[in-house]
This record gives structure tokens, C-alpha cells and sequence, in this order.
């Protein structure tokens, strides 16, 4: 199976920083060590190009994230400081889901150990997030003529507020949210399908919640593509998820969505990461490794 990584590009933060940046090397180093994938099979991707994430985000956002022109009042709303070596991971991770989508289509399933990065919008980024990776790739593989129809499922513990206002009313990619109703973002958008639920949803309502929504978007998409964004951050330990998920759940989650989607429907998966901050680092990055050995068991089985 293959895996795309862009932890090489290293960003720096102040210390004590909400996001663990960190978790990214340390989730390739437990791939790495497992010894359960060959060398060859982690790829580091090329970076997005200006014209495929124009696909997406507008001429000026891109102008001044590239040159470190944002407002102190758009770096904030990131939540992130602005550096050339964040842009250019950035770049990397949209690289990343470009070719895992690419690869998925030909291979069934592909993983990004990166991305999901839903907060991001035509104009700005939000949330840690600066260029809406499944996003950008979902509109380069419509435009290059890959696919036509696109299903992303956001099963991180935040709503993906940038995907919903970006395919808006459109047709052709079918946006599905599964979130905590009262977690941020404080203003939600509307995606196709949004399920929010309850601080401190378990398992088995996640679960059932999570398996009728599939149901509903699998039959309402009919896409030939699914992005599947495996946020860490609804297990019990996350700090800012206010869900209440086990290893256990969040295990039977991943091989829900793999199995509804491509074992039932043939459908070729996309995975990327999305969001984690464990209060214990090592729970988010052994959530994300559990992810990527669930993709690969999934793998072997088609």
C-alpha cells in the first residue's frame, strides 16, 4: 500500500503550542519501525503547484500566503505563525492527497499520512489549516478527467466548514460531517450531510450515527472517489475533540467506513489524517498508526 509523508519539511513553533506538529515524524517512524510496509512504498510527494491549488483558492489568498503577506488578524484565525517552510509543507501535504486520490484509483486504497485539513476556504485558512488539501484534489482529478463525482467523509471531531462552503451547491462532490455540535468551529456551514453530536458521544451511538449517515451518502453521492478524513481527535484522551471515542471505537470506525465503501461498493479510498491532540502524543500518533494498518489490512483484502 502506499503512503505519502511530508514530515521532512520542518516548521517551527513557539513551545507549548496547541498543535503537535511533531505527531507526523512520529507516526512515519512507527510506519517505518513496524516493518509492516517495504521502503519503496513510503513516498515523499511532490508539492501543489499554484495553478492546482487555484483549482481551489483564489489568486490573492495564494499571492499573499506565498510571499508571507497575512494579516495579523488572518495568522490568528490560522493559528498558526506564518513561515516559508509552513507554506511549503503545506504544499507538500496537498502533493501528498493529490497522489494518494491518483493512487487509490488504481490501486484501491491509498493513504496521505498527513492532510484532511477541512478549515481551510476559498480566501483563508483557519483552524491549522492553510490550503484545503481534499479539496484541491478532488478538483485537479475532475479536471484532468479522472473521476466525476467525489464523496468526502469527514470523520474528524471538528466540522469541515471549509469543504462544506467550498463545494457549496455543488453537485459533483457530496460532503458528509460527522462533529461535535457545540466544538468548533463556533459557526458551522452546511454540508451535504452533517451529523453533530453531543459532548461526550461513546462508541456505540458514534457508531450507529455514523453507519446511517454512511448509508445515506454512499446511495446520495454515487461517486467514483472517496476522501476519508480519520481525525484521532474524537478518542477520549484528545484534548480538544470533547468526544468520548476508545482506540476500540475509533478502530471499528475506520473499518466501517473500508468496508462500506470499498468492500460493498467497489469504491477506491483516499485516506488522510486529519486532526489529533492527544494529551498523551503517543495516543494520537498510535490512533493515526492504527488508521494506516486497518488501510493496509483493507488492501490485502480486495
Amino acid at each position: 500500500m502506499r503512503l505519502f509523508y511530508s514530515d521532512i519539511y520542518r516548521v517551527p513553533l513557539p513551545q507549548g503550542h496547541a498543535f503537535p506538529m511533531e505527531k507526523y515524524t512520529l507516526l512515519r517512524k512507527r510506519v517505518m519501525e513496524s516493518h509492516l510496509f517495504d521502503p519503496t512504498d513510503l513516498r515523499l510527494p511532490r508539492a501543489a503547484s499554484d495553478e492546482e491549488l487555484g483549482l481551489v483558492h483564489t489568486s490573492d489568498y495564494l499571492r499573499r500566503v506565498t510571499n508571507g503577506l497575512l494579516t495579523k488578524k488572518e495568522i490568528l484565525r490560522l493559528g498558526l505563525p506564518w513561515s516559508s517552510a509552513l507554506v511549503t509543507r503545506a504544499r507538500s501535504s496537498c502533493g501528498g492527497t493529490i497522489e494518494a486520490a491518483k493512487t487509490a484509483l488504481r490501486e484501491g486504497i491509498a493513504v496521505n499520512l498527513a492532510g484532511g485539513t477541512h478549515h481551510a476556504f476559498h480566501d483563508h485558512g483557519e483552524g491549522y489549516c492553510l490550503f484545503n488539501d481534499c479539496a484541491v484534489a478532488a478538483r485537479l482529478l475532475q479536471e484532468e478527467g479522472l473521476v466525476t463525482r467525489v464523496l468526502i467523509i469527514d470523520c474528524d471531531a471538528h466540522q469541515g466548514n471549509g469543504t462544506a462552503a467550498i463545494f457549496q451547491n455543488d453537485p459533483s462532490v457530496f460532503t458528509f460531517s460527522i462533529h461535535g455540535a457545540k466544538n468548533f468551529p463556533l459557526r458551522k456551514e452546511s454540508s451535504d450531510l452533517d451529523i453533530p453530536l453531543d459532548d461526550g458521544t461513546r462508541d456505540e451511538a458514534y457508531l450507529k450515527a455514523l453507519e446511517e449517515g454512511l448509508v445515506q451518502a454512499l446511495e446520495r453521492a454515487e461517486a467514483d472517489l472517496v476522501f476519508y478524513i480519520a481525525g484521532a481527535d474524537p478518542h477520549e484522551g484528545d484534548r480538544l475533540g470533547r468526544l468520548s471515542l476508545s482506540m476500540e471505537g475509533l478502530a471499528r470506525r475506520d473499518d466501517l467506513v473500508l468496508s462500506l465503501c470499498g468492500r460493498r461498493r467497489g469504491l477506491p479510498v483516499a485516506v488522510t489524517m486529519g486532526g489529533g491532540y492527544g494529551r498523551r502524543l503517543e495516543d494520537t500518533v498510535a490512533i493515526h498508526f492504527q488508521t494506516v494498518c486497518i488501510s493496509r489490512a483493507f488492501q490485502e483484502a480486495l
